[in-house]
């Protein structure tokens, strides 16, 4: 019966689930636009970005993320903008004490408190350590670990070069980083990349 709680946690849900299976950077979520977003129930959602980190042309990009058996995405979207009645405009926005929703989308400020308040009440350890990107990193983590080459995880991240990739999967697993440098074992430049990126990676 509690309005403002039941909008937040439907939110947070879909703010969660997309950040997390999408690889999104934290700027994108909050940047995301109901307009630019379009769904098939079932099997997935995609999403246009008029502006990216990695767009030098200024074309904007389209990215897709799967419906799931599981931990949805898309469910999770669409139960979201349903409950907050959103035809347009930015997708993740404030909700106030009394369940009104804002006009405007959350500031990119206000996403890192909001993570570590959502991580914490879930009981995850040490969650004031978590960040914007930490969504993306976990993903990649995830990825790595279960398998999908540096190919495939580049391609769909959007990741550019070997070195954007290296620097989101984390060292202290090493089954996770020896797949990776197993795709690698061709190139010559394996060596170098891992001095290169030593710092990033400790």
């Amino acid at each position: 019966g509690n309005r403002a709680a039941e909008l937040r946690h439907t939110r947070d849900r879909a703010l969660l689930l997309l950040g997390f299976w999408r690889g999104f950077r934290g700027d994108e979520l909050t940047r995301l636009q109901v307009e630019y977003i379009e769904v098939s129930p079932g099997h997935g959602m995609s999403f246009f970005l008029p502006h990216t980190k990695g767009d030098r042309q200024n074309k904007g990009v389209t990215l897709k993320a799967p419906a799931l058996k599981q931990f949805c995405p898309v469910a999770a979207y669409i139960a979201w903008k349903e409950a907050a009645e959103l035809d347009s405009g930015p997708v993740f926005r404030s909700v106030n004490r009394w369940g009104g929703i804002g006009n405007q989308g959350l500031h990119m400020d206000s996403l890192i408190p909001l993570l570590r308040t959502i991580f914490k009440d879930a009981g995850v350890a040490n969650s004031d350590d978590y960040s914007a990107h930490s969504l993306r990193r976990g993903f990649a983590n995830w990825a790595s670990g279960n398998g999908w080459d540096i190919k495939t995880l580049m391609e769909y991240v959007g990741w550019k070069s070997v070195q954007s990739a290296m620097r989101y999967v984390d060292a202290i697993d090493p089954f996770a980083q020896h797949k990776i440098e197993a795709s690698l074992s061709a190139s010559p430049t394996i060596a170098a990349l891992k001095i290169e990126n030593k710092d990033d990676l400790t």
